[in-house]
């Protein structure tokens, strides 16, 4: 048995489990037990019951598994709570269902108010590209926005487009835009976040108390998932200060890491700024990181390629000024701050390589790269070399098709697809890497996460097309990608492991996630999750 730490207020233990501890050193255990919220002995049932303190009450998992507490990656639970008001149109890829739902949406909303709408599809507006006429019939000619599922592009109503006064010749400090149609006018359709946020915004919740139930309550669905941490990549001043609320109130039931979201007008001023707000942090909540985009997305044609995709996009940064992103990025590495940077195509990923490269790749901090859906072989080794932390997001292929008529080949084609989300590349190259689900974009349960990781196809569906199986992870490194590979992504020494002296974030599944099949995976039920030795999510099976 390992060695014990002395018992104090506060404490737990859990026994007859089958125990990944994904600790080299006592891989395998039955029990454990915490005080503080921190693990003081990991061992047999007998050894860790010798020691427990006196009046505990035991955990019975009956053979059930246990793992060390698994950590998203990459979400956006604030931004993703207020987004996610209003009809989800997963699902719908046809322009008939986007109109029925939407008429259903519009009958729920009071006349006095937008209709909102989330989770669009591109391939429901492929035959016709986004229009805001195409939909104001189904909406009675009201003020609607919808967020596709990437959250990279919006559209909106006619009525929305004159109640708005949008004209069509608004500019923005990055690539974002109000698309015109020959005439100039606006077609609805509003391309990545600095274009379409002002809408949002000026729609959204402004309740406090209601901000901070819908929040918990999407913190609380990821605990029923067993997510004990997560990542957050659009934080703002106020939003720290929304975390922080939820914290003070006992009610933050997921261990978070904050970045601030530093967009292309900030300047070195704000950069100060941001520096100090880095240091900002609560009993579950920190921040000390940084997210920034270099790139759009390859769908709508943001994403920065080497090669321009079929269309004659991908030309461009998502910065006007890419010499000034490089100088950003130096002052936050001088800094000590850690860097998450949004790099979708292969010239993002490998312009910001070279900006890790010459700032000497984060210093005391390990970078990370966001995303890297497209890779050249050359920046799969330099990820290694650099040891930048590619953070990737399997899960995003749901939206391929088999015969390439997704909007993802369809720029990219067959030969440039096949290069997609090289995970399994980069971990057999040496790089670190982690996995997430960039919620609201995809589903937030990561029992998907890892079986799409594993699968590479839709889950359930075994005679589904699987693409590129070579880049397939084994059921372990679909954990590790989830649990250890993320907490050391953060630096987190005391995060990741079941060991003593770790924290004690925990999830419990009904049988082992690494040795049960994948698509079974998705419906393992998870009758426990522990955050910080408290019981944040606990049902039977």
């Amino acid at each position: 048995m390992e060695h014990v730490l002395p018992i104090t207020s506060g404490s737990g233990l859990i026994v007859n489990a089958d125990i990944r501890t994904l600790d080299a050193g006592q891989p395998r255990a039955e029990a454990v037990s915490w005080a503080d919220g921190m693990i003081t002995a990991v061992g047999t049932s007998a050894e860790v019951l010798a020691v427990a303190p006196a009046g505990a009450d035991p955990i019975d998992l009956r053979g059930a598994a246990l793992t060390p507490g698994l950590i998203d990656s990459h979400i956006h639970p604030a931004w993703g709570a207020e987004l996610s008001r209003g009809a989800d149109l997963a699902g719908c890829t046809t322009l008939e269902q986007v109109r029925t739902a939407l008429r259903a949406e519009a009958a729920r909303t009071p006349a006095d108010q937008w209709i909102r709408a989330w989770n669009l599809d591109y391939a429901a507006f492929s035959p016709t590209g986004i229009r805001a006429d195409l939909i104001d019939e189904a909406v009675s000619g009201r003020p609607l926005i919808g967020v596709f599922y990437d959250l990279h592009t919006a559209m909106i109503s006619t009525e929305a487009i004159r109640q708005s006064g949008l004209t069509g010749r608004e500019t923005f400090p990055d690539a974002a835009a109000v698309v015109v149609d020959d005439a100039g006018l606006p077609t609805g359709e509003l391309k990545e976040p600095s274009a379409y946020q002002p809408l949002t915004t000026a729609h959204a919740e402004t309740d406090t108390a209601a901000v901070l139930d819908r929040l918990a309550g999407v913190l609380g669905k990821l605990n029923r998932f067993g997510v004990t941490g997560g990542v957050v990549m659009d934080a703002s001043a106020a939003d720290l200060d929304t975390y922080a609320a939820l914290d003070n109130a006992g009610r933050l039931s997921v261990r978070l890491v904050t970045a601030l979201w530093h967009h292309p007008d900030r300047d070195d001023a704000g950069v100060a700024e941001f520096i100090k707000l880095a240091a900002r942090g609560g009993r579950r909540w920190r921040s000390g990181l940084i997210k920034i985009f270099s790139d759009g997305v390859i769908d709508t044609g943001t994403a920065w390629l080497r090669e321009l995709d079929t269309c004659g996009c991908g030309s461009h940064p998502f910065w006007p000024d890419p010499e000034r992103l490089r100088d950003v990025i130096a002052q936050y590495t001088a800094a000590g701050i850690q860097l998450a940077i949004h790099a979708v195509g292969d010239q993002a990923v490998a312009f910001v390589l070279d900006c890790y490269r010459d700032v000497g790749g984060g210093g005391t901090v390990r970078h990370r790269l966001e995303h890297l859906e497209l890779l050249e072989d050359d920046d799969v080794k330099r990820l290694a070399d650099l040891q930048i932390t590619a953070s990737m997001q399997p899960l995003h292929m749901q939206w391929r098709q088999a015969d390439h008529s997704d909007s993802f080949a369809r720029r990219l084609g067959r030969r440039r697809a096949a290069q997609a989300f090289r995970v399994a590349d980069v971990i057999a190259a040496g790089a670190p890497v982690c996995l997430g689900s960039d919620w609201p974009v995809a589903d937030s349960d990561p029992r998907y996460g890892m079986a799409w990781a594993r699968l590479r196809r839709r889950p359930g569906d075994r005679d589904g097309h699987v693409f590129e199986p070579d880049q397939r992870l084994s059921g372990e490194q679909a954990l590790l990608g989830y649990t250890a590979w993320a907490a050391d992504a953060l630096g987190d020494t005391d995060r990741g492991r079941i060991r003593v002296g770790a924290r004690a974030d925990l999830t419990a599944f009904a049988e082992d996630p690494v040795r049960v099949s994948a698509d079974d995976l998705i419906d393992l039920p998870i009758p426990l999750t522990v955050v910080d030795g408290e019981i944040v999510h606990r049902e039977d099976v």
